[in-house]
């Protein structure tokens, strides 16, 4: 690899901005069905420009791309998605949300960080690497970009296992990442899994006296003692079999754990948390390595000014469960409904929400994972801080179950990127530095 060559960046960096300015502009939101097919036909364009045959496949919800160029000893699979979350609240933009905006080093708008200010950095980094080697493409790169991602990727896990053979590769390159403040990059080999629930409760066709109370079990009472008895004190789960299957931590998980910086602080400032779970010590291995129940709200009842003597027909609780490997949602469902039965509380519902995602963690050992850090290293200029697994969750498990190779996520989002929210941005700093890292990393995966 060639970190300190004479390449000038500038013009490939200006030509990605442009880039992003031209997606940005169109307005992606798949939770809306807006302007889905335009946009898979501009990132198709800028694939095609680069050499890449494309082929596009119908989801649910937008087209999936795949595309491929190139030829060497390994091959990347990079995955991106092209749409976006809804621009709401639109009075909170200091900007036009879909016009990219410059402004004290930072570049606002929505999609500059989340998803397509990544896709074009690794694109801009592409040409750089072709530029390098004369014209050619000294690895063979796949890309599968989809847009759906924002709504939950409904179609991309029976993709992916459709489409295996199509989509065999060395390693892959998620589509998000982070830098510190200080510039470290934030780099994470894993996901964890998502289980999304209601818990419903009914115990007549309307609203009664509170008088009524005597005779008449409460519905919230009822959920009350349910999620009273999914969780202990410090937050471990205490379902029966639930934490049967989950897969010991490697020594190289622990010992990379024991190198992330910090023991929660920024969290606790950031939002003034009061309550904290286990000791500061543990934040770290917790957040890489603990399945968690959260409850996400409790529903029911009067919750209007002053008071009403109500005993409330009904009620209903939000969970999600966050899992690790080898849990499997299907299963982790199956044990609630069981508890919940063996508690005498099998009338309350258990209705699965959104798509499960299965966890996912790559082995820190692995060639591809060992050189993207290395790379991160030396293009950064700082230890990359390496975390097994990010504490949320994605569909990154069908890349690693039915693709068979190592995933990392390594990208140019901030601490204040405000992805989601109005004013998401990116800092003009680290997408210049995600276009060399992008050009470093493919430059160093072809050299086998």
């Amino acid at each position: 690899m060639t970190t300190t060559d004479s390449l000038d960046l500038s013009a490939h960096i200006e030509r990605g901005l442009s880039d992003l300015r031209e997606l940005v502009a169109l307005q992606s939101v798949s939770a809306q069905g807006r302007m889905l097919p335009e946009t898979a036909d501009a990132v198709t364009a800028l694939l095609e420009t680069e050499g890449f045959s494309v082929a596009r496949y119908p989801g649910q919800v937008a087209p999936v791309l795949v595309a491929e160029a190139g030829d060497g000893p390994f091959t990347l699979l990079i995955y991106n998605h092209y749409d976006v979350q809804p621009e709401d609240p639109l009075e909170l933009w200091d900007s036009p949300p879909f016009a990219l905006t410059e402004r004290d080093g930072r570049l606002y708008g929505r999609g500059a960080s989340d998803d397509k200010g990544e896709f074009v950095s690794r694109l801009a980094g592409l040409r750089a690497l072709r530029e390098r080697h004369g014209g050619r493409l000294p690895l063979r790169v796949k890309w599968l970009l989809e847009g759906e991602e924002e709504v939950g990727s409904p179609s991309l896990g029976a993709f992916v296992r459709e489409h295996a053979d199509e989509l065999c590769a060395d390693g892959v390159w998620w589509e998000f990442g982070s830098v510190t403040p200080e510039g470290q990059p934030v780099v994470y080999a894993g996901l964890k899994g998502v289980v999304c629930l209601e818990l419903r409760c009914r115990v007549a066709a309307g609203d009664l006296h509170s008088s009524t109370g005597a005779v008449v079990d409460n519905p919230l009472w009822r959920l009350a003692r349910a999620v009273a008895s999914l969780r202990d004190a410090d937050g471990q789960v205490t379902i029966p079999g639930f934490h049967d299957d989950v897969r010991a931590a490697s020594e190289a998980d622990r010992a990379a754990i024991a190198r992330i910086p910090g023991q929660g602080e920024a969290l606790v400032e950031a939002y003034d948390v009061t309550h904290r779970l286990g000791t500061p010590a543990e934040f770290n291995a917790r957040i890489n390595l603990m399945p968690v129940l959260n409850v996400n709200g409790f529903h029911g009842g009067y919750g209007g000014e002053g008071s009403k003597t109500v005993l409330p027909a009904e009620g209903f609780v939000k969970l999600d469960f966050r899992l690790v490997p080898d849990q499997d949602p299907e299963k982790i469902v199956a044990l609630l409904r069981a508890h919940l039965a063996a508690q005498g509380l099998s009338d309350i519902e258990v209705v699965e929400l959104e798509s499960h995602e299965h966890p996912s963690r790559s082995d820190l050992s692995a060639p591809f994972v060992q050189t993207a850090v290395r790379v991160a290293r030396e293009v950064y200029g700082h230890e990359p801080i390496l975390h097994p697994s990010s504490g949320g969750s994605g569909p990154m498990h069908p890349f690693m179950e039915y693709v068979g190779a190592p995933v990392v996520a390594l990208g140019i989002g901030n601490v204040a990127g405000r992805v989601h929210a109005p004013n998401e941005n990116v800092l003009r700093r680290d997408f210049e530095t995600g276009v060399r890292y992008a050009l470093e990393l493919m430059d160093a995966l072809g050299q086998g």
